[in-house]
């Protein structure tokens, strides 16, 4: 068996490999198993690894001693760090009528100030294992999927016509085929997840959207009004469509957005940066921004000058005065690329509107 054939992270997934008699050799993720002390006192449970799973205390000794590991539930924690599946905008927002404060993701990035610089070793075991289990979630739901990565500032306000050229970016990537990731930040991130949730809807649908955002154009000063514009466009619009969004707590006081349809949100910021670029096969778009963006840019070209085989990532930054004169990074790029592989696949662009046809010059 491969690792993702091994690995049960839902009941569904547990009742069905439960039926045929063994769990022996799998591992089970963060499933609740208090009613299933029959099952798993009828199966072969050797050599089978239980990470969060709760379970009533005769199953639990019973697969102990059948020789299974058994990691048990934290309590006390706002997270799961053994977690199976990504997040959603649903799960990270929950509560958030009460005010944002209160949200699941509010409530974490609080715990994670109180202890990221404690020193204790427990704290930074858990954070170190939900990060590792997210990662792992992230393959699974991408499953080989092509990745265009969309890059760009926070602080691109709603309202603007930046913000919506960026939405129409990540609506025409998407109605490409293509899955589109980003940063899962506001901004232009969340304008091209937005894009993409409304891929499949009618043109005149994003128009609307970006009006009704209009009202509540940054997160500040309140999260919660500018949350609460996001979940409206969603509840109009219900069935929107998949993007992936890479944020993470260390800048937790910039709030994910609510159209990325999965998040994977990170502690390690180092961790999720590498993660978000390696992921994005088919390209990636930077948009204008600052230091974060270009800390991306770099990031990627880094991995692009030292790749093999002709396999660096096609890049396309846009607005050629921004990354000429505003921030110049555009000359070191060329520079870097001389006569390497790379040199292929980069591009500057003026608008957004040619990104499509430079990435499919690369690809």
């Amino acid at each position: 068996m491969v690792n993702a054939d091994i690995e049960i992270e839902t009941l569904d997934e547990f009742d069905r490999v439960a039926a045929r008699g063994s769990l022996s050799g799998y591992r089970v993720q963060s499933v609740n198993l208090l009613e299933r002390t029959f099952a798993l006192l009828a199966a072969d449970t050797s050599a089978a690894v239980f990470l969060g799973c709760a379970m009533e205390p005769d199953a639990s000794a019973k697969v102990r001693a059948d020789g299974a590991l058994v990691f048990p539930p934290v309590p006390d924690l706002p997270f799961n760090p053994y977690r199976g599946l990504l997040y959603t905008p649903g799960e990270l927002f929950a509560g958030l009528p009460d005010g944002y404060e209160s949200t699941p993701d509010a409530l974490v990035y609080a715990w994670f100030q109180e202890t990221k610089s404690d020193g204790d070793v427990y704290s930074s075991m858990l954070r170190s294992l939900h990060d590792d289990a997210v990662s792992d979630a992230l393959d699974e739901h991408l499953g080989g999927a092509p990745v265009v990565g969309v890059m760009g500032g926070h602080a691109l306000s709603r309202g603007g016509a930046a913000y919506g050229g960026a939405a129409a970016l990540g609506r025409t990537l998407a109605r490409s085929g293509l899955t589109v990731a980003t940063g899962g930040g506001p901004g232009a991130m969340e304008a091209a997840n937005l894009g993409a949730y409304l891929a499949a809807a009618p043109d005149g649908a994003l128009a609307e959207a970006l009006e009704m955002l209009a009202k509540a154009p940054s997160f500040t000063p309140s999260v919660s009004e500018w949350a609460g514009a996001a979940f409206a466009v969603r509840e109009r619009w219900p069935d929107g469509g998949d993007s992936v969004g890479i944020p993470t707590w260390f800048y937790g006081h910039e709030p994910p957005n609510a159209f990325a349809g999965h998040v994977a949100k990170y502690f390690a910021n180092a961790t999720r940066e590498d993660g978000l670029l390696a992921r994005c096969t088919a390209g990636v778009v930077f948009l204008p921004g600052a230091a974060g963006t270009v800390q991306e840019v770099f990031d990627n070209t880094t991995a692009n000058y030292y790749a093999s085989r002709g396999e660096p990532t096609p890049m396309v930054l846009v607005d050629r005065a921004h990354w000429t004169e505003h921030l110049p990074v555009w000359p070191l790029l060329r520079a870097l690329a001389g006569g390497r592989a790379m040199e292929s696949r980069i591009a500057l662009v003026d608008s957004v509107d040619e990104v499509p046809a430079a990435l499919a010059s690369m690809n």
